[in-house]
């Protein structure tokens, strides 16, 4: 779903798509990531935001459709731009509260990482998403250009 700025007869340009991601941390500091069914990467559970849901909401949604974990959500840790797609990601720290990990119609295997795990698995821009959530006492904001980070703050 994308936003406009259609003005009356000239055709509407798509501005920004707005998605949620989990950053689920367990007590041992383990960290839920997903190996996603449509390209084979290994990223943070979520996906876009419905709607009819606030963004507590909605990554309670993605995080249970994609890995079968319930989640609590602690704060929101970081809010990440993909300038080459236009799309705008918030990331919030939750904590597991029940569920079991499983395979999903949108993750062919779901783990749970150390941060070096993560750090060899994932690249840099869903890494990054995960490493921000351990420590953040305010929101991280970076943007990136699809591949690498390109501000940061």
């Amino acid at each position: 779903m994308y936003m406009s700025n259609s003005t009356g007869d000239k055709p509407s340009t798509p501005l920004h798509s707005v998605s949620v991601a989990g950053a689920v941390i367990r007590e041992d500091g383990r960290m839920l990531a997903i190996q996603r069914r449509d390209n084979g990467r290994w990223e943070p559970p979520g996906g876009v935001l419905e709607l009819e849901e606030t963004p507590e909401e909605g990554v309670v949604r993605e995080v249970l459709e994609e890995t079968g974990i319930r989640v609590e959500v602690e704060q929101l840790t970081g809010v990440y731009k993909n300038m080459a797609r236009g799309i705008i990601a918030l990331v919030f720290r939750c904590k597991p509260s029940g569920g079991e990990a499983r395979v999903t119609p949108e993750a062919t295997a779901v783990e749970w990482f150390t941060p070096d795990e993560v750090k060899k698995h994932m690249g840099e821009v869903y890494a990054v998403r995960l490493l921000d959530a351990l420590g953040a006492e305010t929101p991280y904001i970076r943007t990136h250009d699809g591949v690498r980070l390109t501000s940061t703050r």
